[in-house]
């Protein structure tokens, strides 16, 4: 069954998360707004949710979400392609929307089959500048609802610009998606194994080193606590509860997992630098175990 709008969907692990991501949004004149007089470039603003968000130059063109991730959805449901849902906004000014390609024959499985991995498209949006309107392929954790921003290939597409309106143009998806599968999608599969098969026989020494590598958190509480901070005690019990559900020693799938997880949930960083972040720590972390 495929979506016809961006709604909440169930695997049996839990609920996707689904942020409302078509709130208002519009254009307005900041002298309008304000009664003030505005400088060259600066002459409106973006409302979201009836707040300003972004001041631009009377020549920028805003996207509105609606005419952005309805025409992936689209393409999508033309293509049929079977996919679910997970959406996300913060401060009704940055978005992003995942597509999960519900498909069994797309399944990657790891730890025998214990822990599933499904292809996913990201696209992002913000009215803010925050980040920047693309999209990209990843992968979909089923075992902790993950999102794994791992991947080099990219969604490309064009904003055309009509005066100061923005118009969104995406090329044949299915064409896409064949192409991310055939290339990238299986030979990624190897690393995840690598990953799977490498312990961890420090558990604590190893988020010491990987926190302080990317600058992520402090491991210790404090200066004159030298006890864990909270998010070390986060990744740890991370990859506790992952080797007690999938009957594992702690390895460093496991570990990459973990701090993907307090990245994405905890930490809130722009989606652009989270998924920056996030293929560092993995290509280190695969670097690490060859």
């Amino acid at each position: 069954m495929k979506n016809t709008a961006i709604s909440n969907q169930n695997f049996k692990t839990g609920t996707l998360q689904n942020d409302n991501v078509f709130i208002n949004s519009e254009l307005k004149n900041l002298s309008e707004l304000t009664g003030y007089p505005t400088r060259k470039g600066l002459e409106n603003a973006i409302l979201s949710n009836n707040k300003i968000v972004n001041i631009v130059s009377k020549s920028y063109a805003h996207l509105p979400n609606e005419k952005y991730f309805n025409v992936v959805e689209e393409n999508l449901i033309n293509a049929d392609i079977e996919y679910l849902t997970r959406s996300f906004n913060r401060n009704d000014s940055s978005f992003a929307v995942d597509y999960i390609l519900n498909d069994e024959s797309y399944i990657v499985n790891i730890n025998n089959g214990m822990d599933k991995i499904k292809p996913m498209l990201r696209f992002t949006n913000s009215y803010d500048g925050s980040c920047k309107t693309s999209g990209s392929f990843g992968f979909f954790r089923e075992v902790c609802n993950n999102g794994l921003h791992v991947a080099s290939s990219k969604v490309g597409f064009s904003v055309k610009h009509k005066g100061n309106i923005a118009e969104f143009v995406l090329p044949e998806i299915k064409q896409l998606i064949k192409l991310f599968i055939d290339n990238e999608y299986y030979s990624i599969q190897k690393k995840f194994e690598v990953l799977a098969n490498t312990k961890i026989f420090d558990v604590d020494q190893f988020i010491k080193d990987t926190a302080e590598k990317f600058h992520l958190f402090k491991y210790e509480a404090s200066e004159k606590n030298p006890n864990p901070s909270l998010n070390a005690r986060l990744v740890k019990d991370i990859i506790i509860r992952e080797g007690d559900l999938l009957k594992q020693n702690a390895n460093l799938w496991f570990g990459y997992n973990a701090f993907n997880e307090v990245l994405h949930d905890k930490l809130k960083k722009p989606f652009g630098a989270q998924m920056e972040i996030d293929n560092k720590i993995f290509d280190y972390l695969v670097n690490s175990a060859n």
